[in-house]
């Protein structure tokens, strides 16, 4: 892999990474689809649990990702690919890639990144322009939403 075949986002979101942690992992239908679209997710957030999304648009259009937790770090890290899915079991696919999300504290808040880790430049380059940039920029912002309201007191 080389520095080109990594695409990602990053936003500071004015609340504490377990606040941010657990709106990533507990209000995940709430950001993770640029909206209008919604989102469905199956998860067993642990190294080989299953992270199955169905993203459908307004119109009814769906797309269904299957996909497997590689790595959780509680407030910290959660790494997950489509290139396998539960029970380790690989499948075929262009645009499979590792996703990498980080939640580092800084000052009073937190700095998100979301990575996309492609197999080559060509996959990142198709993700890139597929709107990767626009498309999750839209979704961490949404996640910064979710975790800032679920974080105010009372």
């Amino acid at each position: 892999m080389t520095a080109s075949s990594e695409l990602s986002v990053t936003r500071f979101i004015a609340a504490p990474p377990e606040a941010v942690w657990t709106a990533w992992t507990k209000r995940t239908a709430d950001w993770f689809t640029p909206r209008p679209w919604t989102t469905e997710v199956d998860f067993d957030l642990r190294p080989g649990g299953r992270a199955d999304v169905v993203m459908s648009s307004p119109e009814g259009e769906k797309h269904s990702y299957r996909g497997v937790f590689l790595e959780i770090v509680p407030h910290t890290r959660i790494v997950s690919t489509g290139a396998m899915t539960e029970g380790w079991t690989p499948q075929p696919g262009e645009m499979n890639f590792v996703r990498i999300d980080t939640f580092e504290p800084e000052g009073d808040g937190t700095r998100y990144t979301a990575r996309a880790r492609h197999w080559d430049e060509k996959a990142a380059a198709t993700h890139r322009d597929m709107g990767f940039e626009q498309g999750w920029g839209k979704v961490a912002d949404q996640l910064a939403e979710t975790a800032i309201e679920s974080n105010v007191p009372g």
